[in-house]
């Protein structure tokens, strides 16, 4: 057998130090992150600039580089997918439940190419069970039910005329979990709490016109309402100026919107889609990705709403503590939720 001397290690030693700059493996290439924007692009102070929050996060903690895309209308999502599957990014994002065809269509043509989907819609066979999605694709849900309940209910026990509103964007499913867990929370502990309702539209364009969420919410606000929360993108905007005219509350959602109108905004339903955005961007960077549904919850911090410094003045300590309480009800599945 071979022994090892002094001289023999000091000899291997330089050779290796003479040799390193030969052996030493390439440098590790940054990993590349594409994302495509929902509708209202990046500066809706909501939905959009959460999803950015989470690529600026990885850029600065993994080190990753990206690249976004703004879409101006439907055809053009397909085309920024499309694009940075083409050049071979690591990981292609598309924010919003209207990528979900564009996005599964992609996966499939590009196997290669690990794809997530922000609010992804999951398919319906025709003999009713649920589609999973491509291997390299993985659908981001929340459960918006559940933080809108905890709104509901803060509405419904701050609210002095017993008459709260919410003005949705485009009248579809996902918005309908929204309004579903607002009034189930409102219900919950104010069982008369009157909840008018009311949605822009019924095309994607509902999400972007702050005139009709100020339109919507002056009408809810005129017969006696006077909390208002919206699930409506940038058209809630509306509902934000509307209740710094009459002086009344609204409630922001999907990021915290409290300087949109400050002493105005009861608390935000938060949507962590950043941290969403950031978790599959670690998962792929630690070569652990795989598709599938992921939806998170209260549970997994995948949704809240807002208690801070801006808003304790808005909040009796016996209200946040009753609405902390139910937050902890449906975490541990206490209190189940409507999604509809």
């Amino acid at each position: 057998m071979r022994r090892w001397t002094k001289t023999g290690v000091a000899l291997a030693l330089a050779v290796f130090a003479a040799c390193g700059k030969k052996d030493e493996p390439p440098a590790t290439k940054a990993l590349r992150v594409g994302l495509v924007f929902d509708i209202g692009g990046r500066g809706d102070k909501s939905f959009n600039d959460s999803a950015y929050r989470g690529l600026e996060r990885a850029r600065t903690e993994l080190g990753v580089q990206y690249d976004y895309h703004e879409p101006a209308e439907g055809a053009d999502r397909e085309t920024g997918l499309r694009e940075y599957a083409t050049r071979g990014y690591d990981l292609v994002i598309g924010v919003g439940f209207m990528f979900s065809d564009d996005i599964e269509k992609m996966a499939r043509e590009f196997p290669a190419v690990r794809f997530a989907c922000v609010d992804y819609t999951v398919k319906t066979s025709p003999g009713g069970d649920l589609e999973s999605p491509p291997a390299n694709l993985v659908g981001l849900k929340f459960r918006e039910e559940e933080g809108s309940f905890l709104a509901g209910a803060l509405a419904a026990l701050v609210s002095k005329t017993g008459i709260i509103g919410f003005v949705g964007g485009m009248d579809i499913p996902l918005i309908h979990k929204f309004e579903a867990g607002y009034r189930a929370g409102a219900r919950h502990v104010r069982p008369r709490c009157d909840v008018l309702v009311g949605y822009a539209g019924v095309a994607a364009m509902a999400f972007k016109d702050p005139a009709k969420g100020k339109e919507l919410a002056n009408s809810m606000y005129g017969r006696g309402a006077d909390v208002i929360f919206h699930a409506s993108g940038t058209t809630g905007l509306g509902v934000f100026e509307a209740a710094r005219e009459q002086n009344k509350l609204a409630i922001g959602v999907d990021s915290d919107q409290y300087e949109e109108a400050p002493g105005h905004v009861l608390t935000s339903m938060v949507k962590d889609v950043d941290i969403a955005v950031f978790g599959v961007i670690a998962d792929v960077k630690a070569g652990r990705f795989q598709g599938g549904i992921r939806e998170l919850g209260l549970r997994d911090d995948g949704v809240r709403i807002v208690r801070d410094e801006h808003n304790r003045d808005l909040i009796p300590a016996p209200v946040d503590a009753r609405v902390a309480a139910l937050g902890d009800s449906i975490a541990h599945d206490w209190i189940q939720v409507p999604r509809r």
